[in-house]
């Protein structure tokens, strides 16, 4: 194994947390020439990795025992999910499962990456928030992503594991819009305020910043990942109404507002991804994602 990731071309990676993002991570890295490791809980699903050229790892992070024979690799990147029919709670899943993840692979790999959220924000008031700006998450989905970037910095402090955490604004892309769509088709209200401020980032342009730490040494601990152009809320979903050919959004702002329904209202700022990395974004706001979300890239506007 190389000392650092840039003196060569291929690399050994463990993705812990292969769905929506970390399929697509894994098909590009996959295509790049590198040999992709993919954890799963699910034997059925480990044989889908296998067939596309995947090496499945079937084990889960909140069941420490299973995780005995991870291998050593360059780098691993832990981008799981909230699964709400696993049975497990938030903090089980991304403080408790992260810290048995962390005790097998510190020091074993050169670089750990953790997919984080823009959710560690609590401001409320509309203002620009980057990687320095504080961190007093008011929901629990936040609370425990920051106390999982807080385990990161402080079990590889000191190793030989560089960890990087990334805060992912709402992320987007194909596939993911289908329940959003059928409310308004079927004419169902929007809870939270129209003028709440939507953070986002495609999915393609999440999966390109993650290629990038995997491949140069980062400059930074933490990098915030958000597209160029926060939208208000209601914006955002009368043009996803047009691009759908569903009635206008309706929004019921006296009901309890969820997660990524404007209970937070923030605007993310993406400059330091912009300035240290260089990255171009192929969606550099919602007009352009969204038409290629929905499959019409001809809608674009």
């Amino acid at each position: 194994m190389c000392s650092n990731l840039r003196e060569y071309v291929f690399m050994q990676l463990l993705i812990v947390g292969c769905g929506y993002l970390g399929q697509r991570l894994a098909t590009r890295c996959q295509q790049a020439g590198h040999t992709v490791q993919a954890m799963t809980r699910s034997a059925e699903r480990a044989e889908v990795f296998r067939a596309r050229g995947w090496q499945p790892i079937v084990a889960d992070i909140c069941e420490p025992a299973t995780l005995s024979h991870l291998p050593e690799v360059d780098a691993v990147v832990f981008a799981v999910g909230y699964d709400r029919t696993s049975g497990r709670t938030q903090q089980e899943v991304y403080v408790q499962g992260l810290a048995h993840i962390l005790e097998r692979v510190a020091g074993r790999c050169h670089r750990f990456i953790y997919i984080s959220s823009s959710s560690v924000y609590g401001q409320q008031a509309g203002e620009w928030v980057d990687e320095d700006s504080v961190c007093e998450p008011t929901q629990t989905g936040g609370q425990c992503c920051l106390s999982a970037e807080q385990q990161v910095e402080a079990k590889l402090s000191g190793s030989r594991t560089q960890g990087v955490v990334l805060r992912l604004s709402g992320i987007y892309g194909p596939g993911r819009l289908l329940s959003r769509i059928e409310s308004l088709r079927n004419g169902e209200p929007l809870t939270g305020s129209p003028a709440s401020w939507l953070n986002l980032i495609h999915v393609d342009d999440a999966v390109s910043m993650c290629q990038k730490v995997l491949q140069d040494p980062p400059r930074r601990a933490v990098y915030l990942v958000s597209d160029d152009a926060p939208v208000p809320r209601g914006v955002y979903y009368q043009r996803l109404a047009e691009l759908v050919g569903a009635p206008q959004p309706v929004f019921d702002e006296s009901q309890p507002a969820r997660r990524g329904a404007g209970g937070l209202n923030k605007r993310c700022s993406n400059r330091r991804m912009r300035d240290e990395w260089q990255l171009t974004l192929e969606y550099p706001s919602y007009r352009e994602g969204l038409a290629h979300a929905l499959g019409d890239a001809s809608k674009s506007a």
